[in-house]
């Protein structure tokens, strides 16, 4: 996977979250946990686009770290509001898939990265 592959899917999993984080406080006046996984679904790819822009490959693989975590968070955010019925399974799995494709894509950068730094060193 490209850094602009994964620029783009983060990018667009941001719009995603930020569109249902609304759907969620207008439809199902959700508050709490609606702002959490806004935080969370948000950092996502603020977190890869500082990955792009690191100062070092080390600096790179925390970034997206960071960013793996935001969607494991994320996706935890979901399995809540699914098992506290504010949304339905079709809503769940719809934005749970969509996080686990970009959790997926940064998991193999850091692998492949981390591969590169050490084969380097």
């Amino acid at each position: 996977m490209s850094e602009s592959t994964v620029k783009t899917k983060s990018f667009e999993l941001n719009i995603r979250g930020v569109n249902f984080y609304k759907w969620l406080v207008a439809e199902k006046k959700e508050f709490v946990m609606s702002k959490q996984f806004l935080r969370s679904i948000t950092s996502v790819g603020a977190n890869v686009r500082e990955a792009v822009n690191a100062q070092s490959k080390a600096d790179y693989i925390h970034k997206l770290s960071i960013s793996q975590k935001e969607c494991d968070e994320s996706m935890y955010s979901l399995e809540i509001l699914i098992a506290t019925n504010y949304i339905s399974k079709a809503e769940f799995e719809s934005m749970h898939n969509q996080c686990e494709e970009v959790l997926k894509i940064i998991k193999s950068i850091i692998i492949t990265s981390k591969k590169k730094l050490i084969t380097h060193n």
